[in-house]
């Protein structure tokens, strides 16, 4: 199966990196992107002995997944600066400074996921219909994600010896 994948780079290489280049606009990324699709082929067709029926649709079926992973990574790394930037922004004169940066650093310590729908629901003002959809899950499991990015950020502040 190796020499089908290298056969797969060979005749196919130009065209993922063509439909990657247009749909980043980027051509360095487009180029990493590429790498990672065939590096994922590679890695599929060692673990399987069958190839696929048209390699060059698997292979733009990858290179779709891989962007889209790319998006929503970026668009993560987007959310948490936006939710850094705002709370920068937020006015702490009755907390005083000490904990609107605890909260900075403690909200920084959740997993992205979490980051991204604490921003949605208190800085965004979005619904849980809302963050589920955007985040592409249930509303049920919004509203958990919410709850226990909430209980985190409690026991965060908590140990740092700030009650609330």
């Amino acid at each position: 199966m190796e020499g089908l994948a290298e056969l797969a780079f060979r005749r196919h290489h130009a065209q993922i990196y063509r439909y990657l280049r247009r749909k980043t606009g980027d051509p360095d990324q487009a180029a990493d992107l590429t790498q990672e699709v065939f590096a994922d082929a590679v890695a599929t067709l060692t673990r399987t002995d069958r190839a696929p029926d048209s390699m060059l649709a698997w292979l733009y079926t990858i290179a779709q997944r891989r962007f889209a992973d790319e998006a929503r990574r970026r668009q993560r790394s987007v959310e948490a600066a936006a939710l850094n930037d705002a709370l920068d922004e937020l006015p702490s004169p009755d907390y005083g400074t000490d904990l609107a940066q605890a909260l900075r650093e403690s909200i920084s310590r959740l997993a992205p996921s979490q980051q991204q729908v604490v921003s949605m629901k208190l800085l965004r003002g979005f619904s849980f219909f809302e963050i589920a959809n955007e985040c592409e899950t249930s509303e049920a499991a919004a509203k958990m994600r919410f709850q226990r990015a909430l209980s985190t950020l409690r026991a965060d502040l908590e140990q740092q010896g700030i009650g609330l």
